[in-house]
């Protein structure tokens, strides 16, 4: 059970499902007014996105490796960056470059921590942890049997566009490509 920093706690919890990603509990809190409620939470390991960059980051409008992945809760294919889950123990730069590799073949050189986000802290406590790669080499990609991926690159500007026009809708992908864009390439 974890404690929010502003007073509230878990009394209790319940767990609804185990499942092979996630875990879906009831909580019983005591909210930092004192009274008690239900709240239904998606427990989830946490997980790792990396940005990569083929080439320089810095040049006048980079370009971007990219994957073309079929989700199906999203209803089909979404362009979105490498990503997966924390395995148990496993530090957030490792599983980074863990991701990088098994969906692209690449391995990197450069991996730079830009931010941890909370997806969706209304229900759920996965924290995604958004990387920046750079001095890429190519590789074989050691996809997971359900994972159906294509590779796509994309300049800097591209993927701006293509988050402007819904194209890409993937939060984590979004926020990835933004945070660079607005705070690391200086622009």
């Amino acid at each position: 059970m974890t404690n929010p920093p502003d007073g509230g706690r878990a009394i209790s919890t319940h767990v609804i499902h185990h499942g092979r990603v996630i875990d879906v509990v009831v909580d019983t809190v005591r909210f930092p007014d004192g009274t008690l409620g239900e709240l239904d939470i998606v427990r989830h390991p946490g997980a790792c996105a990396v940005l990569p960059f083929l080439g320089d980051p810095t040049g006048a409008d980079p370009s971007l490796l990219m994957i073309r992945q079929y989700r199906h809760a999203a209803g089909g294919w979404l362009l979105e960056i490498p990503a997966g889950r924390l395995d148990p123990g496993e530090a957030p730069e490792d599983c980074a470059r863990r991701e990088l590799l098994e969906e692209t073949g690449c391995t990197t050189s450069h991996l730079e921590l830009l931010t941890t986000i909370l997806t969706t802290p209304g229900f759920s406590d996965e924290r995604i942890h958004l990387f920046m790669a750079a001095g890429l080499t190519a590789g074989v990609a050691r996809r997971e049997a359900d994972e159906f991926i294509e590779p796509r690159v994309l300049t800097l500007s591209e993927a701006l566009g293509k988050i402007r026009t819904g194209e890409i809708a993937d939060g984590k992908t979004i926020i990835a490509i933004l945070f660079a864009a607005g705070f690391r390439l200086n622009r």
